[in-house]
């Protein structure tokens, strides 16, 4: 295991605070059990982790490949945040029944509802094959045969471990390249939308109180698990049972204090606490700003649109909202990095790595910061010019059109038994998608991307722009005009007459074709220069975990289920927070935020009228107020959206949803006196459920500890 027990053993007590760490659930007996056991853990390592009996991980779920959940009933109950389960609230909503802005509640298991896809992942197990893996590669290799070596029995691992392809097995990377880890999981896909709040009380602050402190936010939503009636994963059939989870998490209302023991499992998404001091200035400098500026653009055109069409509001409210959260969250990297001098803490840690590199005798280390500063100032440009063409793709459905609906007709084009596929494609492209928004995107994205991407622009800008002296937005118009995808009336036709021959010469596919092709265009010098920086930053990592430079000692979070361990935990006293203490938040608040017809602030007048009459029912505070959200100083990222919030008992006292702006570097670096988690008190959602929604029945579902 490269000796990463020995390492973590002398490192941990030396470096790493309480709070800080995303951990494997594999190693927690060895490495975290005592530490987490002072700050007030009742459980074993065995009842949080288990292989072969029932343990806390058998209620943590990945949902749907972005966000997690928990199990919180035996009947298959799931409570993830709203904003997880946002695209799909909004995919079974329309303007007669806007789940999204009204809320929903199933008054019965036969009221819940599918939508197309949405799927949670269960955790089976893990295991260490850094070894198998490890032997097989050697120092000769380059860089492209050692990752065809990796791949190869990447490939071997997963198919003996997948049982027949009952589980899903995912052999990951950790520490660059310096050890691997094999995870298997089991998929079920019949989930159904169960209830979910209003969006004034689900995203209650919209995109302005979004990763800010004090928070008033009901950020949950409930879905069902079903299965067929042996428990098996099961496509979508009215025969389907709810499923009998191995382990469900009770729910405790007593409530939380400051410095209460508090820990999260979910599926962080991604850090980069390793990332080079190089690689640190390139994001703050060229990337991350060119991400930002590219973001607000693709915003200001969906929203034109929103604001005037409910249909539209309710087709890209997901998208939207995705693509404002990671705007502010770049922003904010950029101020937090830039007032913290990140990349320079960074560069004087390297340089004391090179000077200990350079007195070891044949030292494999020596050189590698230098190739891995030249790769980054060989494309500092790039990373510009690539985080504007992302967006580009990121915001307009045209731009990628030749790898989505128009791949379906092409397939269609040259065999006719693919006709259903084509006809479905069109239909599902024509209700999830505003034809005049997306022209007008792809128009603005295009004109942005040229005026500023700089580095090396596609040929067809200077065809256009240059040599036939046409403005690229009239040559935009003129490809969306002559194209079959610009209208339903030419997609259908299509459909009745299919040519390979015209799809082919269709000017938009010829300009996704394009640009895709531009994005993923190779440079010699380029080429060189990454084959030197994938081995010296694989070698970067080895050597500050050998000579114990690094203050980082966990690999970083990549989607796999990790545990972290904090306590409840306040930030500096804030006038804007009625609550005695700032690490919690109450429905006084909410209310006093409220601006009647706000887009953010709005709130439904029940939940008023609840407050104002003191109903909280048991779910108040022993001083009498309703909570609503509260702080913890735990190590997460996005992923954890959605994650459960459990106390010392492994009962769930609250749900993840958010960072706060003061560490907004996190993904960095770990500010252990600043950086927080915002979760929603427990307490908040049963209320909200029972008492607002009149959903009792759900409570009644779960096991209550009160």
């Amino acid at each position: 295991m490269k000796n990463i027990l020995v390492a973590l053993s002398l490192f941990v007590g030396m470096f790493v605070h309480a709070d800080e760490g995303m951990w494997f659930l594999m190693f927690l007996d060895r490495l975290n059990q005592r530490d987490m056991e002072k700050m007030g853990l009742q459980l074993t390592s065995e009842e949080i982790y288990s292989i072969n009996n029932s343990s806390l991980k058998d209620a943590i779920v990945q949902f749907n490949g972005g966000c997690t959940a928990e199990l919180v009933s035996s009947e298959g109950l799931v409570l993830t945040n709203h904003h997880c389960g946002y695209s799909a609230i909004a995919e079974l909503s329309s303007p007669e029944n806007d789940y999204l802005t009204n809320g929903f509640w199933a008054g019965s298991k036969q009221e819940e509802m599918k939508p197309n896809s949405l799927y949670v992942r269960f955790f089976v197990r893990m295991d260490d094959v850094s070894k198998r893996i490890l032997d097989l590669l050697n120092d000769e290799m380059t860089e492209e045969e050692r990752a065809n070596a990796i791949k190869e029995e990447t490939k071997k691992i997963e198919e003996e471990n997948s049982e027949n392809g009952k589980y899903v097995v995912s052999v990951r990377s950790f520490f660059q390249g310096n050890e691997f880890y094999y995870f298997v999981y089991q998929d079920y896909n019949d989930v159904r939308l169960v209830g979910t709040p209003p969006a004034s009380v689900g995203k209650f602050g919209g995109d302005t109180d979004n990763w800010e402190w004090p928070r008033h936010t009901g950020d949950f939503s409930m879905f069902r698990v079903y299965a067929d009636t042996d428990g098996n994963p099961a496509d979508y059939s009215k025969d389907n049972v709810p499923l009998k989870p191995k382990h469900h998490l009770p729910v405790n209302i007593k409530g939380v204090e400051k410095d209460d023991f508090a820990m999260i499992l979910g599926y962080p998404g991604r850090t980069n606490r390793w990332l080079p001091a190089g690689g640190i200035d390139q994001n703050v400098k060229y990337a991350y700003p060119a991400w930002v500026e590219a973001s607000k653009k693709a915003m200001d055109v969906m929203k034109k649109y929103m604001d005037t069409d409910d249909a539209v509001r309710l087709n890209y409210a997901s998208k939207y909202a995705g693509v404002a959260n990671y705007w502010k969250n770049r922003q904010g990297m950029i101020n937090a990095l830039t007032k913290f001098k990140t990349a320079e803490s960074k560069a004087k840690n390297e340089a004391k790595f090179d000077k200990w590199s350079k007195k070891k005798k044949n030292s494999s280390y020596r050189d590698i910061i230098k190739d891995i500063n030249d790769y980054y100032n060989l494309t500092n440009d790039k990373a510009r010019h690539d985080n504007y063409l992302r967006m580009v793709f990121r915001g307009s459905k045209y731009a990628t059109i030749s790898r989505s609906l128009g791949r379906v007709l092409s397939k269609y084009s040259e065999d006719e038994s693919a006709a259903d596929a084509a006809k479905n494609a069109i239909a599902d492209f024509l209700a999830t998608s505003n034809i005049s928004l997306e022209k007008e995107m792809l128009i603005e994205m295009l004109k942005l991307y040229t005026e500023k991407a700089g580095y090396i622009l596609p040929e067809f800008v200077d065809v256009y722009s240059n040599e036939l002296n046409i403005p690229l937005d009239e040559y935009i118009k003129a490809v969306l005009d002559l194209s079959i995808f610009s209208s339903e009336e030419r997609m259908n036709a299509f459909l009745k007459v299919p040519s390979k021959e015209l799809l082919d010469s269709d000017p938009l596919m010829i300009l996704s074709n394009k640009l895709i092709g531009h994005y993923f265009s190779s440079d010699s010098k380029i080429d060189e220069a990454k084959e030197k920086f994938d081995r010296a930053y694989r070698m970067l990592v080895d050597g500050m975990r050998a000579s114990g430079l690094s203050p980082v000692i966990y690999p970083d979070a990549n989607s796999t289920l990790r545990l972290t361990y904090g306590k409840v935990s306040p930030l500096p006293s804030d006038p804007r927070n009625d609550a005695k203490e700032n690490y919690y938040t109450t429905l006084k608040g909410t209310v006093n935020k409220f601006i009647d017809d706000d887009p953010e602030f709005d709130l439904p007048q029940g939940l008023i009228d609840l407050y104002e009459s003191k109903d909280f029912g048991p779910y108040a505070d022993k001083d009498g107020y309703m909570p609503v959200n509260f702080l913890t100083n735990n190590d997460i990222t996005g992923g954890n959206s959605g994650s459960p919030v459990l106390n010392g008992n492994g009962e769930l006292i609250g749900l993840a949803f958010d960072g706060n702006i003061e560490a907004m570097a996190g993904d960095v670096i770990f500010d252990n006196k600043l950086q927080k988690t915002i979760n929603v008190d427990i307490r908040y959602v049963l209320f909200l459920i029972d008492k607002y929604a009149g959903a009792k029945h759900i409570v009644e579902e779960m096991t209550v500890i009160k």
